[in-house]
Order: structure tokens, then sequence, then C-alpha cells
């Protein structure tokens, strides 16, 4: 049975497993023989990997494999749309990660994964040798899930589940809207990444509306019947958007069965759609180099052990983040640099000849409405001792009476010391 968590026990729960994580061993605790961990994904999940394994044994030798110079962050993005900032604010490079925290940093694609013999080979034909090696790919979207809507298609019809390219495409064609249009939303089954940010999405491109385009409207094709958050995102459509958001259920409507990227039209089991700007967020799963090399099962993510998060797959390589199987947390930044505390530390310890601790894992998640509106959900997470599932063992919301400005407060502390965090 779960326990509701309030804030102030939140905070301390936090503070006492980043000194706990950060105490866990002497600054100088040595790995025998100098070991070596390779870290692929340059992500929030990676990045904070790499920077607590040397924060925790600097005598380990960390490599951090990212094709990117640098890193554009998915939270926030939402933000980038409602043209509060512009996308170089997503911006992270790896400089300090290298500098500060003496993190090897290596721009390429790694490519095929030789575990026998320890070896990543890169797409340059290069290869780093790894005594554990650590797997961030993020997502990919799965083309197949929805008739019609494939890669090409994405070109015209924004999925923009990625920071970047994407995301200026949904920004122009919002801007470019004429007042009184129609923008639709997709939201596929879980899981997926962010399970509460297309409902922020299109709370965001409300505000923008209101301001600029007030006739407009948004329409929501749920794959779900519920989702995070729902009834503090309803009461924030009534405050905040009358009228201006709908929100249809798979109950309602069915499943979605085709898009035309051409008209911009969704049909589902039931009815036909046409949007002025269509936003389709797909399925996904885990990020290609996972599935091609071994890590992720039928379901398309990677299943892992919760100690360390180790590969069920494949041994000596741990997969964090967005694209490892670990419900019930959620898919989300804040998970993912959880997740790479606990996997560090099991890594120190196994590189130590140590037996990994039992995970204590935590995930709080932030909505904007309006810049000075937010909400969040919190949730503790074990390992169940009977069967080695991941359980939540205490959860809670932002209350219906909570002051809403402080929360937008803490959000924005929050974005700021995550990247602190994760990127040094």
């Amino acid at each position: 049975m779960t326990r509701k968590l309030n804030r102030r026990e939140f905070l301390k729960l936090g503070a006492l497993l980043g000194l706990n994580a950060c105490s866990a061993f002497p600054a100088k605790q040595a790995a025998t023989g100098r070991a070596r961990v390779v870290v692929v994904g340059g992500g929030y999940g990676g990045s904070t990997t790499a920077r607590y394994i040397r924060l925790l044994d600097p005598d380990i030798r960390v490599t951090l494999v990212e094709p990117n110079p640098r890193y554009l962050s998915c939270p926030g993005s939402n933000e980038v749309l409602a043209g509060w900032h512009e996308l170089d604010g997503l911006a992270t490079d790896y400089a300090r990660l290298q500098q500060n925290a003496g993190v090897e940093i290596v721009t390429a694609q790694a490519m095929r994964i030789d575990n026998q013999n320890r070896v990543l080979t890169l797409k340059d034909g290069s290869s780093l040798r790894y005594d554990r090696l650590v797997v961030a790919p993020g997502i990919d979207i799965r083309w197949d899930a929805i008739a019609g809507y494939d890669f090409a298609a994405s070109q015209r019809v924004a999925h923009a589940w990625k920071a970047g390219p994407q995301t200026m495409l949904l920004r122009n064609q919002l801007r470019a809207m004429p007042d009184g249009g129609v923008v639709m939303l997709t939201v596929p089954p879980t899981p997926y990444r962010c399970p509460p940010g297309p409902y922020e999405r299109a709370s965001l491109i409300a505000h923008y509306l209101q301001r600029c385009k007030p006739r407009s409207k948004i329409i929501i094709l749920d794959a779900k019947t519920q989702f995070s958050k729902q009834a503090l995102f309803f009461e924030g459509w009534r405050t905040l958007y009358p009228g201006m958001i709908e929100w249809l259920s798979s109950e309602s409507e069915g499943l979605i069965e085709q898009v035309d990227a051409d008209t911009l039209t969704v049909t589902t089991h039931f009815n036909e759609h046409r949007a002025d700007v269509l936003n389709v967020i797909p399925p996904q799963k885990a990020g290609s180099f996972a599935e091609e090399n071994g890590l992720s099962d039928a379901s398309g993510w990677c299943p892992i052990d919760f100690d360390s998060f180790e590969s069920s797959l494949l041994p000596m390589v741990h997969v964090i983040g967005d694209a490892c199987i670990a419900y019930p947390m959620p898919k989300s930044a804040f998970a993912a640099n959880s997740q790479a505390k606990t996997c560090a530390l099991a890594i120190v310890n196994l590189l130590n000849e140590r037996a990994p601790s039992p995970p204590s894992l935590i995930n709080h998640c932030y909505s904007f409405l309006t810049p000075d509106y937010a909400i969040s959900i919190t949730g503790v997470y074990a390992r169940a001792t009977a069967d080695k599932r991941l359980i939540a063992t205490t959860t809670g919301e932002t209350p219906m009476n909570a002051d809403r400005a402080r929360e937008a407060r803490y959000a924005k502390n929050w974005q700021e010391h995550i990247r602190k965090d994760s990127f040094g």
C-alpha cells in the first residue's frame, strides 16, 4: 500500500537519497586496476551516470559517447512552443562535465557492442574497451504504429517529441495558423516519454493562442481513458482556458486508425477529425541502439535488474532512462537522473567487488499551465523483497488548494538544478 507524501517529506527524502549516494565511499576509494566505464548517450541519464561515477570513485576512468556536441533538453520544449524562450535556451554542452568531473567526451555515434570482448565500436571504425557499459539511448518512434504516419509524414506533421527541428516545425505551424483554427494533438497509449507532457503541451499552446489567436480551439485525441494529473489539468483548463481545450478519450473515440498528413485528418474507430495544425505524438520504443544490440525485448523496451540497472539480456551492460522497463516509475528526466545515481553507485560497488545496495528511486514531475501556474506529481520507489518488482512506496500530487504560483517557482528552480546536477 502506498502512502501520500507531502512536500516537506519529499524534499527531506530527496536530500537524504543524494547524501547517501555521495557519501557511500571515501573520496579516494580506488577501483581495482583503474577500471573503465563507457556511457552511451549524453542526456539526463547518461550524463548523470558519468558524473556520479567520477564523484563516487575518481579512480574509475569514465568515457561518455554522444554524437551531438550539445544536448537539447526535452523538458522545456513545450515552453518554446508557447514562445516563452528560444530553442537555444534548451542547449547544454559537455564542457563542464569534462572540466569539473573529469569525464572524457567522445563526440561520435556508438554502433556495436561486442560484449564478449567488452568492446564498443563507433561509427568511424574506432573502438573503446570497457569493464562496464552504460546505455542511455532515450526513445525512438514506432514508425509502423499508425497507418499514414511514417518518417516522411513527420516532416509535415510534427511529433515534436524530441527537442530540435521538430519543435520548431510545430512552433512555426502554430504561428502561421489563422485565428479560429483547430490545433489537434494525438496521445499514444502508455508507456511513452513524459506521461503528462501532452497535456502540458496543450496547456502551453492554449496560453499562446489565448494571447494571439483567441478564437482558436485545441482537441486532444487520447488513446487512454485517464492520464497523469488529470483532475489538476481539468481544473486548470476550466479556470485558465474555458471552452478552449477539449479532451476526447479512447472510450468515446476509439483508437487512432489512420493519419492523413496531406489533409491533416485523423481517423479514429468512430469518427474523422480535421485540424489546421496537427501534432501526432506516436507510440515509442527504446532508442534504436538498444534494439540493434539485443538490449530490448518484444515490448520494444529494455528489461533490467532494479538493484543495478544491469540488462537482463546482456550482462555487464546497464540500461537507464527512458529506454529501460522500470514500471511503475514513469519515463522522465527526473526519473532518469534518479536511476543514473542508483546505477552509478551500483557500478562503483561492483567494480570494487561489493554487492549493489537495494535501490532508492524518486520521481517528481512538474507541468506548467502558464508561466505562473504549475502542478506536480511525486513518486518514491523501491524493490519489492519477495519478487524483485519495483513498487511505489509513497506518492503525492499538488493539492487542489495549493499555491500554483509557488509551484511554478519550484518548477523553474528544478529546471535549473537538474541541468547543473546532470551536466556539472
